[in-house]
């Protein structure tokens, strides 16, 4: 494909607008490849850039007990489009990081129509862009991990990546068709402004519901069958075939929430607010593969959802990613071509904030490379550095990667309490980011 400019990134979700912002913004003459709105994937409906087609959650915004809490901020410090976005239209989630997702698409968008040294081109890319190694020009791959068959044929390859799991979206509910006289507002432990919705289960409420679940019919069974669920988007239906227990001590468990009588609920579903209005909620944690009559069915059980109006069901699709330790440098770009990158959840990185991350750090190591100096990657003691580690350390079993305190550089002395640990990492890993800023900007 030809393009104008010195960059070329393809794909407008998360990494690829981080991407594309980050470079024009800074005066890179930058092409923006979607193929929306000329061609959806079965997940997305928007024809905005940064469509979020999971949860509306970005997860904690705890910098000191969250590792993607963590994150987020190394992005705030590092420029991050997205995390401002994200900022710019959350909405009450306690102590997470939650957007009225069409307002977020909508600034996203924004911001790049509106960036100078910026072409916008929908169209679909049906094959790798031919970019010369050690040339002046770059591309950056960021079509996601449900890339169109053409182009992720083309991958394959060239790459393998014929790598997969599959991924889930949870439920959402009209608000006023929660029955709140069966449910109480409040965060766990306290955290937040009462930002949820919990709807309590009784001991035998919670073992009905988990029988009927697990007697509920499900989509296309036969292709989740191959053990291919990434254990991070698990659907409730298969959590539950674990044991009659693993929900009450996971996704429902009522650890730290206590009702208007003062005691806590043997099992709690929390509900979380979908948009800015708080006219929708969706179902935390509960990516599910049933079929729609049943997720009806089966989650009106619970009592306060028995006239629950469902605005949008669960569904399921396949993710693909890249055995990207044979294939990807720390910096995002490809062994055997360094000015072709990729980014964004099909390098293996899982989470809306850990792919744009990727974009963003693919972007500042092009920039770095044209400004005349050494391309800059970042030190395993910060969140950014841990992910450029984990998408390009040799590993038999590779798997896509979260935020997680776990992957980070060691602290040079032990602390046990784990609060005082995680503290300590965070406070490292944003002195770390701080420093680089400044020697970027020559300070």
């Amino acid at each position: 494909m030809k393009f104008d400019g010195q960059v070329l990134v393809v794909g407008g979700g998360l990494a690829g607008s981080e991407a594309a912002y980050y470079l024009a913004s800074r005066g890179v003459k930058t092409t923006l490849v979607e193929m929306k709105p000329k061609k959806f994937t079965p997940a997305h409906e928007s024809e905005n850039y940064g469509e979020l087609v999971c949860s509306n959650s970005l997860k904690s915004n705890d910098i000191y007990a969250n590792a993607c809490g963590l994150l987020k901020e190394e992005m705030r410090l590092l420029g991050s489009m997205i995390i401002e976005a994200a900022d710019q239209t959350k909405v009450p989630a306690g102590a997470a990081l939650a957007v009225d997702r069409e307002k977020f698409s909508a600034y996203i968008t924004e911001k790049l129509k509106s960036c100078p040294n910026l072409t916008l081109v929908s169209g679909e890319l049906v094959a790798l862009p031919e970019i010369e190694n050690g040339g002046g020009r770059y591309a950056i791959i960021a079509t996601g991990p449900l890339t169109s068959d053409l182009l992720a044929g083309d991958i394959q390859s060239k790459f393998g990546g014929d790598l997969h799991f599959f991924d889930a979206s949870a439920p959402i509910v009209s608000a006023e068709s929660v029955d709140m006289a069966n449910a109480f507002t409040g965060d766990r432990y306290g955290k937040g402004t009462g930002d949820y919705i919990n709807c309590p289960l009784t001991k035998e409420e919670y073992y009905a519901f988990v029988d009927e679940l697990l007697k509920a019919e499900r989509a296309h069974l036969h292709e989740f069958e191959k053990g291919e669920i990434f254990e991070g988007c698990m659907p409730i239906e298969v959590m539950a075939s674990r044991g009659r227990d693993t929900l009450r001590f996971g996704t429902l468990k009522p650890v730290g929430l206590f009702g208007e009588d003062g005691k806590r609920p043997f099992a709690v579903l929390q509900l979380r607010k979908e948009n800015e209005a708080g006219t929708a909620y969706n179902l935390v944690g509960f990516q599910t593969n049933l079929k729609f009559p049943e997720q009806k069915r089966v989650f009106s059980m619970i009592p306060a959802l028995k006239n629950a109006e469902f605005l949008r069901y669960g569904v399921m699709h396949r993710n693909t990613y890249l055995n990207a330790p044979s294939v990807l440098n720390r910096d995002f770009s490809v062994t055997n071509n360094r000015n072709l990158f990729f980014a964004g959840q099909i390098t293996g990185v899982e989470g809306y904030v850990e792919s744009a991350a990727s974009g963003l750090l693919a972007a500042i190591a092009i920039e770095s490379e044209l400004l005349g100096k050494e391309r800059k990657t970042f030190p395993n003691e910060t969140v950014c550095g841990a992910l450029q580690t984990h998408i390009s350390t040799p590993c038999k079993d590779f798997q896509p990667m979260n935020a997680n305190f776990g992957i980070l550089a060691p602290l040079p002395t032990r602390i046990k309490d784990k609060k005082e640990r995680y503290k300590a990492l965070a406070e490292r890993a944003l002195n770390a980011i701080k420093m680089i800023g400044e020697k970027r900007n020559g300070i």
